[in-house]
């Protein structure tokens, strides 16, 4: 993810991310990845988040990785290297309309020089540095990659965020194991029913209005068959998706109304990054004010927007339960302005999520 200077146009700034499958090493923290859903790949491997700072605010259980961007900021020499990472609740009862307590973000940067990584940039091949990892700083948890607070006191080789992961690693197979000698290739393959699939995060710069010829109504079919196959998440596995969408298409909501042309020339795009520029709201509805969003604690410095997470990206996550389901219309990240030094390695931001509304304006 490329980044610039607030002051310069908002066209020059904006990029858009899509989401590809990649060689898994490709999406280590050696390559600054920007990624989906596996364990996190943390920029700076010391003073982690604590289990604390990423339980979620509902149900008080740990978060896992949801995604995460590479950002760093040309024009300061303390965020050459700059991550934001993004954690939301497992739990679809803790996922409420327009309600982000269930999610948490993060801000990371480091200089050029530093304790982590070489001054010049990674060789783009597998077997370059595995040695510059988290885990030779850190225990991290075994099931989400988190930094653990535990071991299990039989075999003394796993180690665990919380007792929930360390209770679902022992009933999905540890239990047998504990005792011998772990196979770590048969470890892994417990992990799918805790983290995310993993995808990498592919940037290109979104074309000027004035280069779009899309035809309006061919857009807005576009648009409806993604819908109706579930690639945007929001209706997916609703018997009444065709209701739902007519009703959404009819009503006089300019601001999805916008949203909607926004995206019809890239409907895979399941990113939006423009720091310093404006969101793109799904509904007029539960928009923050300025008085909303908190200053940054460390240096007390107003809050800016700088990506948001599109609801095309529900649609690669397989998080999906009969019932209630994890969802949203938008996930907005607002940072600090001045992306400030101060407080901790990992500094808490500002997560808005803002779910679709069937109400005119």
């Amino acid at each position: 993810m490329s980044s610039n200077d607030s002051s310069e146009s908002s066209e020059e700034l904006l990029q858009i991310g899509f989401a590809n499958e990649c060689h898994p090493w490709r999406l280590e923290s050696r390559f600054f990845p920007s990624k989906i859903g596996g364990k996190p790949a943390w920029l700076g491997f010391s003073d982690l988040p604590s289990g604390k700072d990423l339980c979620c605010e509902k149900c008080d259980k740990t978060t896992i990785h949801l995604c995460q961007i590479y950002a760093p900021i040309d024009n300061k020499p303390s965020c050459f290297h700059r991550s934001l990472m993004v954690f939301c609740c497992r739990n679809p009862e803790c996922c409420d309309e327009n309600d982000s307590r269930n999610f948490k973000v993060f801000r990371c940067q480091l200089p050029r020089a530093n304790d982590f990584y070489p001054f010049d940039p990674p060789i783009e091949e597998e077997s370059w540095r595995p040695d510059i990892k988290a885990e030779k700083y850190n225990t991290l948890c075994h099931i989400c990659g988190n930094k653990s607070s535990s071991k299990c006191s039989r075999c003394k080789t796993l180690f665990y965020c919380s007792k929930d992961h360390q209770a679902i690693d022992w009933k999905a197979g540890h239990k047998a194991e504990c005792s011998r000698v772990l196979s770590m290739e048969k470890v892994k393959n417990r992990l799918n029913e805790i983290l995310l699939k993993e995808f990498e995060i592919s940037i290109e710069t979104e074309e000027s209005e004035d280069d779009l010829e899309v035809n309006e109504q061919e857009a807005m079919k576009e648009y409806e068959d993604l819908v109706i196959k579930g690639r945007t998440g929001t209706l997916n596995g609703e018997a009444t998706v065709d209701e739902d969408l007519t009703a959404m298409a009819l009503k006089e909501d300019k601001t999805y109304e916008k949203f909607r042309k926004k995206i019809h020339s890239n409907p895979d795009q399941v990113l939006r990054y423009e720091r310093g520029g404006k969101p793109l709201w799904v509904s007029a509805n539960n928009i923050p004010k300025e008085t909303d969003l908190p200053k940054c604690p460390y240096c007390h410095e107003k809050r800016q927007f700088e990506f948001q997470v599109l609801p095309q990206m529900l649609s690669y996550l397989q998080m999906d339960d009969i019932g209630k389901s994890i969802d949203w219309g938008t996930l907005v990240i607002f940072t600090c302005s001045e992306s400030c030094d101060s407080g901790p390695a990992y500094k808490k931001e500002v997560i808005w999520k803002q779910d679709f509304s069937y109400e005119s304006t």
